[in-house]
């Protein structure tokens, strides 16, 4: 296994997702995706289920499921996609 190169592919965001803003179902085929919660609150979405988050929780996307974050007021949430280790 090459950790630098795991380390050096790993991709981080910070969203501010408001109640306007519609982020489509989508999904990421090779990396999975972790939402940390830094402030306010909203859900995290998939196809057949929400998970509710707020701060200090985080909503983890395996590799290959559709998902989608919304929030009825204001959420900042930090992203961390991360490549699929074989």
């Amino acid at each position: 296994m090459d950790l630098k190169n795991i380390k050096e592919s790993i991709v981080t965001n910070v969203y501010h997702i408001d109640s306007q803003k519609k982020v489509p179902l989508h999904k990421h085929a090779d990396q999975d995706e972790i939402f940390y919660c830094i402030k306010g609150e909203g859900f995290g979405v998939l196809e057949d289920g929400e998970v509710e988050l707020k701060v200090g929780e985080a909503f983890i996307v395996p590799a290959g499921i559709m998902h989608s974050v919304r929030t009825d007021s204001d959420l900042y949430v930090t992203s961390f996609m991360i490549p699929g280790v074989e």
